[in-house]
């Protein structure tokens, strides 16, 4: 995964195996080969992300311009900032 260190990889899938989240195997070859899979449990929130992903997908417009606006606030905000500290400095 792009992003991700190893480690830290190793270290998440080793927690969410432990919480009994994901099942871990290891193959034992020269080097080892780990595989791993959702449990039940795992797969237990799936209807409910389901459910989140399509309100994201139904509010995305609505987040954009939200976003969009909020940067532009801050935009100008920080635009003021600057003149202010320019004339500040004179």
């Amino acid at each position: 995964m792009p992003g991700v260190s190893q480690k830290m990889l190793s270290v998440t899938l080793r927690s969410l195996a432990r919480d009994g989240l994901v099942s871990r195997r290891v193959e034992p070859t020269v080097p080892p080969r780990v595989f791993h899979r959702l449990t039940a449990l795992g797969l237990s929130p799936e209807a409910a992300l389901a459910e989140l992903r399509t309100w994201a997908e139904e509010h995305m417009a609505e987040i954009d311009r939200a976003r969009t606006a909020a940067d532009q606030e801050a935009g100008a905000a920080d635009a003021a900032d600057d003149a202010a500290a320019g004339q500040a400095g004179r």
